[in-house]
């Protein structure tokens, strides 16, 4: 231990990580690779109706998921295996009556933003949760 009480191991390791986030470079194509060609749809149509609400949308890849913003993050999306999981920015009253495809995780720790979280497995789902999508959009002011 320092005099000024801090551990100077974990003040290195503080300032390593900072370095980290403030370099890292994360692509969108890496959180398809290696997926099967019905996620990769799956997340491309996500991700062109996302876009779609409106050209000041920004997609910002990070490690564990992808951002989609305009002044603040309204929707991430992770890509698993069998399924696309979004993160909408949404409160639970929010949602009015929200389908099967919703959980709340107000109180559950993820990557990402939001309190709504989808999982969407096919084409039906996403058309089901684009409306969610788009209130989320514009909650943040779109």
């Amino acid at each position: 231990m320092t005099t000024d009480g801090k551990n100077p191991v974990m003040v290195e390791a503080g300032r390593k990580a900072a370095i980290t986030r403030a370099t890292a470079s994360y692509t969108f194509e890496q959180h398809i690779e290696g997926k099967t060609k019905n996620i990769v749809d799956l997340v491309q149509a996500t991700r062109e109706y996302i876009l779609s609400l409106d050209d000041s949308i920004e997609e910002a890849p990070k490690k564990n998921y992808v951002a989609y913003k305009t002044t603040q993050n309204f929707t991430c999306m992770e890509v698993h295996r069998q399924v696309v999981r979004l993160f909408l920015k949404l409160k639970p009253e929010d949602m009015g009556d929200p389908p099967d495809l919703y959980r709340d995780v107000t109180h559950i720790g993820h990557f990402g933003t939001g309190d709504a979280e989808f999982n969407i497995r096919n084409l039906e789902d996403l058309e089901i949760v684009e409306p969610f999508i788009e209130q989320s959009y514009r909650k943040v002011g779109g």
